[in-house]
C-alpha cells in the first residue's frame, strides 16, 4: 500500500448548522477519530454544512468525485432519519455507480450494540467513480461510532476503488489484511473499538434536523421508495432493464393531484398596458388613476344652455355664442342668454347647465360670411339643469376599484380599453412560464428535411404540433429541437434547457426500451423527483412528471419541472391538454384551470377500452336541438395524429366492456371552438372527402 495519505472529504448536513456554524459538533469530532484511529492514513481535504437540500448534497458530492483529484471517502452526517425533511439517502443513492451493502450492516451491527434506536437510521453506502461515499447519523455520537466501526476497513476499499488490481492486494489472504487493517475475526466486534457502551441515539443531531426542518425546497414525494424503485440505471444496458415499469399505476384523478401540489405558485411581475396583455391574469386590484368622463361633456349634437337660478329656461331666439367641438382646447365661458353649438363628447362650455338636441331647435340667422349659424329658434322650454350630459367621473370616478386581482384580461379588448380610458401605465400580473419543447430519439428527423426517409427514421410531427398547442393558449414555447437517446447527451441537453424555460416537455423515451432513459436520467443524473411515471388512461400510460432541483446562472436555487410524455403523437397531444395545460394554467394565475367539461349526445356507437379510461378523439358540434352532439374521428391508435383531425373534443370513456350507444351523454373536454355541422359533413371531414360545408 502507498505511503501516500488517503483524502477524505466531510459533509455535515444541518439545517441549524448551516445558518450558524458554531452550533457544529460533527466535524472536529469526526476529525478526532480520522486522526486517532486512522493509523496516519488520512488527510481530510475538505469539511462543510449545508441545510437540508437534495440539490446542495449532490453539489457537493459531484464536485468532490468528479474531479480529477477526487475524494478517496465522503462521509456525511444528517438527514439519514424518518423526518420528512431528512434526504441525504435519497441524495446519495442516487449518484451511486455500487452500491456496499455489508458496510451499512457494519455500521447498523454497531450501533445497535448500543441502542435498538440504530436501527430508525438509514444508512447508505457504494462508490461513486473512484470515491467511497458514507452517510452518518447527525448525532455526533452516533457519527462518531459508526466511522469508529468500519475506519481500519475503509482503506483497503478506497484502494480498489481508485482503481488497484486486486490480486496484489489479496496475496497473503484474509489475515494478512486483517494484519495490515489491526483488526482480527475474534476481535472484530462492530463497536468494540470506540470503547462506548452507553449511547443515547435520539437522532436529535444538535442540527434541528429530526424533526423541525425549515426552509427546504426540494420536492415531496408521495410513494414510498419501495413501492417506486429507482429507474435504471442508463448505462447498465439492455441486459439490466427493468422488464415492467417500476412506477405505480396511478388514475388520472391522483395524477391531476399530484400536479395541482406540486405547482409553484405563480409570479408577479410589472408589464405596461398595451397590446400584450391580452390573456394575462391580474396579480394586484387595479384603482383608477383618472375620472372618466374627465371633464362634463355633451352626449348628443345640439346646443349648451345656461339656466338662471331657480328660473326655468325659456324657449325662444338665442345668439350662439361660440362652438365646442370634440377636440381639446380652452372653452370660453358661455353667459347668461347665450348658447354654444356643441358636438358629442366634447366638453361644456364653464356656465353651461344643459345641452338641448339638435332636433328641437330651428336655424334662424347665418353670420354675414354664411359658415356659422348666428341665431337659433329653441323650440321648447321642457329642459333641465344636467339633461344630455356626462358629469365628471360619472362612468368611473378616481380611486374607484375598475379590475380585481384574479381576472384576466380578454382578448375581446374590453378590459384593455378599461384600463387605457382611465389612464393606467402598468398593472402587477401573475408571469406566464416559459416552455421548452424537446423531441428525443435517434430515430427522430424534422419534419421538413427534404428528401424520403430512411429505414426506421420517423419524422418529428411532436414538437411543431406541442409548440403550436402551447403558443395557442398564450404560452411563450422554446423549441429545444431533437435530442439523442445517448444519456450523456440527453443530460446535458435537459440541463441547457432549463436555463431557457421554467418547464419542459419532452416527447418519447418514457417507455420500457432499453433506450428509453428519460426516466432514469431524471432520477439518477439531475437529482430529480418522478411524481408519477405510469398513468392508467388510453392513450398515455407512459405519462411521467417530475421536479428536479436547479441551480440558476445567478446561484438561486429553484425547483423545475418536466412533463415526459410519450412519444406516440395522438398520446402526446392528450396529455398536453389533460395534465401540461392546468399546470401551466395554474402557474399562470388561471382559474379554473383545464379543458372545459361539457355534456355531449353519442351519434354513433363508441366502443369502450376493456382496460383502461380513454380519451377519445371526436368532433363536437351544436345539434338543431340545442344540445351537443359527438361524433367520433375513426380509429384511436395512439400512432395516428390523424385522429386529430377535426377534433375539437376529448370523450371521457371509462373502461368497460362493450360500447356506448349512440344517444347516451358523455363527458367530453373540449379543446377547440364548437359551431354546427351536419353528420354528412362530420364523416366527410373523417374520411378525407371533399364536402363543401360549415367548419365545427
Amino acid at each position: 500500500m502507498s505511503n501516500t495519505k488517503l483524502k477524505a472529504a466531510i459533509l455535515i448536513v444541518s439545517e441549524t448548522a448551516s445558518k450558524d456554524p458554531s452550533t457544529d459538533r460533527c466535524i472536529p469530532i469526526l476529525k478526532q477519530v480520522f486522526a486517532e484511529l486512522g493509523n496516519g492514513q488520512w488527510e481530510v481535504a475538505v469539511a462543510e454544512i449545508v441545510p437540508d437540500s437534495v440539490l446542495d448534497i449532490q453539489n457537493f458530492v459531484r464536485a468532490w468525485t468528479d474531479r480529477e483529484d477526487a475524494a478517496n471517502l465522503i462521509v456525511t452526517s444528517g438527514g439519514t432519519g424518518f423526518a420528512v425533511k431528512d434526504v441525504t439517502p435519497e441524495a446519495v443513492t442516487i449518484l451511486l455507480d455500487r452500491q456496499a451493502p455489508g458496510l451499512v450492516h457494519g455500521m447498523l451491527a454497531s450501533s445497535y450494540a448500543v441502542t435498538p434506536f440504530a436501527l430508525m437510521a438509514r444508512p447508505v453506502a457504494g462508490v461513486r467513480k473512484k470515491t467511497l461515499i458514507l452517510t452518518f447519523p447527525g448525532s455526533p455520537k452516533g457519527a462518531k461510532e459508526n466511522l469508529e466501526a468500519v475506519l481500519k476497513l475503509l482503506p483497503h476499499a478506497c484502494v480498489q476503488a481508485a482503481g488497484a488490481e486486486s490480486r496484489p492486494l489479496h496475496v497473503g489472504g484474509v489475515k494478512k489484511l486483517e494484519q495490515e487493517s489491526g483488526v482480527s475475526s475474534q476481535a472484530t466486534k462492530f463497536g468494540s473499538a470506540s470503547g462506548h457502551h452507553h449511547h443515547h441515539h435520539h437522532h436529535g443531531h444538535g442540527h434541528g434536523h429530526s424533526h423541525g426542518h425549515g426552509g427546504h425546497a426540494v420536492p415531496k414525494a408521495h410513494t414510498k421508495p419501495e413501492d417506486r424503485p429507482q429507474s435504471n440505471d442508463p448505462s447498465a444496458g439492455p441486459t439490466r432493464r427493468y422488464r415492467s415499469s417500476p412506477y405505480p399505476m396511478l388514475s388520472v384523478t391522483e395524477a391531476l393531484d399530484l400536479i395541482a401540489q406540486h405547482t409553484p405558485e405563480p409570479a408577479v411581475q410589472k408589464v405596461p398596458v398595451d397590446m400584450r396583455l391580452a390573456g394575462a391574469v391580474l396579480a394586484e386590484d387595479v384603482k383608477a388613476a383618472e375620472s372618466v368622463p374627465a371633464f362634463r361633456a355633451s352626449i348628443v349634437d345640439g346646443y349648451a344652455i345656461h339656466i338662471p337660478k331657480e328660473v326655468k329656461f325659456t324657449k325662444g331666439t338665442y345668439p350662439v355664442a361660440l362652438v365646442s367641438h370634440a377636440q381639446p382646447g380652452e372653452v370660453p365661458e358661455l353667459k347668461e342668454n347665450e348658447i354654444a353649438r356643441i358636438t358629442t363628447g366634447a366638453p361644456l362650455p364653464p356656465g353651461a347647465d344643459a345641452v338641448i338636441m339638435v332636433e328641437d331647435t330651428v336655424l334662424q340667422e347665418m353670420t354675414e360670411n354664411g359658415k356659422e349659424e348666428k341665431t337659433v329658434e329653441i323650440l321648447t322650454d321642457e329642459i333641465v339643469a344636467g339633461e344630455n350630459v356626462r358629469e365628471v367621473g360619472s362612468d368611473v370616478k378616481q380611486g374607484d376599484t375598475i379590475l380585481k386581482k384574479g381576472e384576466g384580461i380578454t382578448v375581446v379588448g374590453g378590459e384593455f380599453g378599461l384600463l387605457a380610458s382611465v389612464g393606467t401605465f402598468e398593472v402587477s400580473i401573475y408571469k406566464r412560464p416559459v416552455v421548452g419543447v424537446l423531441s428525443t430519439g435517434d430515430e427522430i428527423i424534422p419534419h421538413d428535411r427534404p428528401g424520403s426517409l430512411r429505414l426506421g427514421e420517423v419524422r418529428d410531427t411532436n414538437r411543431p404540433t406541442l409548440l403550436t398547442a402551447v403558443q395557442n393558449h398564450k404560452f411563450k414555447a422554446v423549441d429545444l429541437g431533437i435530442v439523442s437517446d445517448k444519456p450523456g447527451k440527453l443530460e446535458e441537453t435537459l440541463r441547457t434547457a432549463f436555463r431557457q424555460a421554467d418547464v419542459l416537455i419532452t416527447t418519447g423515451g418514457v417507455s420500457m426500451g432499453e433506450l428509453d432513459l428519460l426516466k432514469p436520467t431524471i432520477e439518477r443524473a439531475l437529482g430529480g423527483t418522478i411524481h408519477f411515471g405510469r398513468v392508467a388512461m388510453k392513450p398515455g400510460k407512459p405519462t411521467t412528471f417530475a421536479s428536479i432541483p436547479f441551480k440558476t446562472s445567478s446561484g438561486e436555487r429553484v425547483i423545475k419541472h418536466i412533463f415526459a410524455l410519450p412519444g406516440n403523437p395522438a398520446s402526446a397531444v392528450v396529455t398536453f391538454h389533460l395534465f401540461v395545460l392546468p399546470f401551466l394554467q395554474r402557474m399562470a394565475g388561471i382559474s379554473p384551470t383545464g379543458l372545459p367539461k361539457v355534456k355531449v349526445v353519442l351519434e354513433e356507437d363508441v366502443k369502450l377500452d376493456r382496460m383502461r379510461p380513454e380519451y377519445h378523439r371526436a368532433v363536437v358540434c351544436g345539434r338543431e336541438d340545442g344540445r351537443l352532439g359527438a361524433w367520433s374521428t375513426g380509429g384511436q391508435r395512439s400512432s395516428r395524429i390523424g385522429s386529430f383531425k377535426g377534433a375539437n373534443a376529448l370523450l371521457c370513456l371509462p373502461a368497460g366492456e362493450g360500447s356506448r350507444r349512440k344517444g347516451e351523454m358523455v363527458d367530453a373536454l373540449l379543446m377547440g371552438h364548437i359551431g354546427h355541422v351536419s353528420q354528412e359533413e362530420v364523416r366527410g371531414r373523417r374520411y378525407g372527402d371533399v364536402v363543401p360545408g360549415r367548419q365545427c
